[in-house]
């Protein structure tokens, strides 16, 4: 089932970026991990890495003894960063029934709602950090083993 905001890609980088937070800092964890732990397909999840890498969030390491890591501490990337890297960010200013013109003279029938919403969806994944989503994420996949 796919979310009503993000594409599945979107979605499974939040999950891997959330469970390599909780790894120890620098240590690399590899695709076969990742996608074991968390159930996404290897080769779709493979290319959200390195789309993520190349984007400066993820560090990358091929080889037997590669993988993944955070390029930075995961308090520093937010949510935002990582809905932007994947999906873009056209939810900020797109009208959610498409159209082109969509503003307080010419609004359409959710624009006021979805202007709320859009502004509480934009404070929500600016100010929610990967650590904290990391931390208080209770599903089985992400604890200890």
């Amino acid at each position: 089932m796919m979310s009503i905001m993000f594409s599945r890609q979107c979605e499974y980088a939040l999950q891997a970026v959330s469970y390599l937070a909780l790894q120890p800092e620098g240590e690399l964890t590899s695709i076969k991990e990742l996608t074991g732990r968390l159930n996404i397909p290897y080769h779709f999840l493979g290319k959200i890495l390195q789309n993520l890498a190349q984007k400066e969030i993820l560090l990358s390491q091929k080889g037997r003894d590669g993988g993944f890591a955070l390029a930075k501490p995961a308090k520093k990337i937010t949510m935002y960063k990582i809905v932007e890297a994947i999906d873009g960010i056209d939810f900020t200013r797109q009208c959610v029934m498409g159209f082109a013109e969509c503003s307080s003279k010419h609004p359409c029938a959710v624009h006021t709602q979805w202007k709320k919403t859009r502004t509480e969806l934009y404070e929500l994944l600016s100010k929610k950090n990967i650590a904290e989503m990391a931390l208080e994420n209770r599903r089985p996949e992400y604890q200890a083993q």
